[in-house]
């Protein structure tokens, strides 16, 4: 019943850099849809922020807006590892930003 309340949509990544300060944050500029948002994710371990620029991922769109470092976080992507590998959940282009995935 929870699971059915989150809208997972596809972003793709505009800009990416990571937040001063802080180790393991990216802040993300993600396009979903028409409308552009800003992401924090602890995913700086794994991904140097030009790995990611054009890349179509998988996010929760529909989270309450959290703060982060200050920054305010509007989505959550989503990712799968082990602990010691992590990727985040991409698709492919032809899909389209701001799609919902079902």
């Amino acid at each position: 019943e929870d699971f059915s309340k989150l809208q997972f949509q596809i972003g793709e990544v505009l800009s990416c850099e990571a937040v001063k300060k802080a180790d393991k944050l990216l802040q993300l500029t993600v396009k979903v849809g028409a409308e552009e948002r800003t992401v924090v994710s602890g995913i700086a371990k794994f991904y140097q922020p030009d790995e990611l620029v054009g890349k179509q991922l998988v996010l929760v769109a529909n989270l309450k807006p959290a703060k982060l470092r200050g920054i305010e976080s509007r989505g959550m992507i989503l990712a799968a590892g082990d602990g010691e590998n992590l990727r985040v959940l991409q698709v492919p282009a032809e899909i389209g930003p701001g799609n919902v995935v079902r």
